[in-house]
């Protein structure tokens, strides 16, 4: 089994000059590097990261992990990093969002379980998360921002099996470049593949869009655990950030894109 962890996005919502994968919990322990040693203590050695914006802070400071890159992450969706992970992979994949915070119970049961898996929390969403429904049989049957009348939220931990993987490769590959993975899911359901929920709402989780996530997160997570790396610092010196808040070499990248298209 190998584990994805996609952390291509610049996390503008966070307002932050460096990947938002590398912001530092209770303990001093970034977001990414909870999530490598929650997979390894899982008993995946086997660590993608797909990155984009900054890349470099990132590679460098996990330089154990292998990485795959999403050249296009700053007009593409998780549908297109997701995909630049899973190609050539042959067995069972679990992968998540680089920006949620989850405790290591969720992955092992995630593991765990015999099939295509979405943990879900099943909970009141609003308008952000990733809301879901199931059939009587606890299978998922639809999967979006959009969903009506949801049962909870997709937490954006997911297991895809090996005989399937092929299928959502090509799922992936119908996305538009804005789509989340989830719209990969959904096209591979529609082609006979089912994912199965799984309820983590007993356990802590949350994904970190917005400075308010930031806070919650740190509080729910207020204690540092066994393993925890040093506090990893991150120098914001020449930095130069455009007046919409995203660092100008983005804005550079964006026009030489349109320029080259």
């Amino acid at each position: 089994m190998k584990a994805v962890i996609l952390a291509a996005g610049v996390g503008s919502r966070l307002g932050r000059p460096f990947p938002k994968c590398l912001t530092q919990m209770p303990g001093g322990e970034p977001i990414l590097g909870r999530q490598i040693r929650i997979f390894r203590e899982a008993g995946i050695s086997e660590i993608i990261v797909v990155v984009g914006f900054k890349k470099t802070l990132i590679m460098e400071q996990y330089p154990e992990a292998l990485y795959k890159y999403n050249p296009f992450y700053y007009i593409t969706n998780t549908s297109k990093s997701l995909l630049c992970a899973l190609e050539n992979v042959y067995e069972d994949v679990v992968w998540v969002n680089g920006d949620v915070v989850f405790d290591p119970q969720v992955v092992r049961d995630v593991v765990g379980s015999p099939y295509n898996t979405v943990a879900v929390d099943r909970k009141k969403c609003g308008q952000e998360e990733v809301k879901y429904t199931e059939n009587e049989q606890g299978f998922i049957d639809s999967i979006s921002k959009e969903v009506k009348n949801p049962l909870g939220e997709a937490v954006g931990v997911n297991k895809i099996q090996k005989n399937d993987i092929q299928k959502f490769i090509r799922a992936l590959k119908h996305c538009h470049d804005d789509d989340y993975f989830e719209k990969g899911m959904e096209l591979a359901m529609s082609e006979g593949i089912r994912f199965k929920a799984l309820d983590i709402s007993n356990y802590r989780c949350i994904e970190v869009d917005f400075e308010d996530d930031l806070i919650q997160a740190k509080n729910m997570f207020n204690q540092s655990e066994k393993g925890t790396e040093p506090i990893l610092t991150l120098r914001k010196k020449n930095i130069k950030i455009s007046q919409n808040g995203l660092p100008l070499e983005l804005i550079e990248a964006k026009n030489i894109k349109r320029a080259c298209s």
